[in-house]
């Protein structure tokens, strides 16, 4: 059965937009009488059946709903750095978004190379994981954020900073307790500097590794990602 987007369901009825109308109607050849299921990004999912097949406006009954579907019990938020090779971070966004993720902060450092982005393809990258993983929630994608604006923002929960410095580190693994609320820097190719690490520790943020392997970038937020979520699930 199909999975589609529609964050503005209020209804019943309810009218597919022109993308997802194509998609139905053109792309699968979906008619009158099909089923499909409707995701709205905000823990609702749906089954649906067709009963309009316009390619333009296609407009579907709701048959069945579930709210704060497969919801899990803990809140992740991972501020990473954006690759300089972007194809490299819209795989770890699309991962994340598999694994499970509720908050991405593209963050701006030191040693940064890729100092812009263009959040609306990102999205588009997170909206496609969200359907092909089956989720009903659509992490939430903030703005390109300088380093010491996320170190300042009002977190409940725990904060780690994972770097490659040779110091007093805890295994990230080791740290995660009960607390249903984590915020996870990770830095970029040439690593955070070392001004930002401790400005980091200043700000509470305690250092962790992510293993004896020095990660790429994306490797290191998909494994944070996976860490949080298997050891919580």
């Amino acid at each position: 059965m199909q999975l589609f987007y529609t964050p503005d369901i209020t209804d019943s009825n309810f009218y597919l937009d022109e993308t997802e109308s194509k998609h139905a109607v053109r792309v699968l050849r979906l008619a009158n009488g099909d089923k499909i299921q409707l995701v709205d990004g905000s823990g609702n999912f749906f089954e649906a059946q067709i009963v309009d097949a316009h390619p333009k406006r296609c407009e579907v009954e709701i048959i069945k709903k579930i709210s704060e579907f497969n919801k899990r019990n803990h809140y992740l938020h991972l501020a990473v750095a954006p690759t300089k090779n972007i194809d490299r971070f819209e795989w770890f966004l699309e991962k994340a978004t598999e694994i499970g993720v509720d908050e991405i902060t593209p963050i701006l450092c030191d040693h940064s190379e890729r100092k812009v982005i263009k959040n609306e393809r990102l999205e588009k990258v997170i909206i496609s994981a969200m359907k092909q993983s089956a989720k009903a929630y659509l992490p939430k994608l903030n703005r390109l954020t300088p380093f010491k604006s996320i170190l300042e923002s009002d977190f409940d929960g725990r904060k780690f900073i994972a770097h490659c410095y040779e110091q007093d580190k805890r295994e990230l693994k080791d740290e995660l307790d009960s607390s249903e609320s984590n915020l996870i820097l990770i830095g970029p190719e040439g690593d955070f500097s070392e001004e930002e690490v401790k400005l980091a520790i200043q700000n509470r943020f305690i250092p962790v590794s992510l293993g004896e392997s020095r990660l790429r970038t994306e490797t290191a937020a998909v494994v944070a990602c996976h860490t949080v979520n298997l050891l919580k699930s």
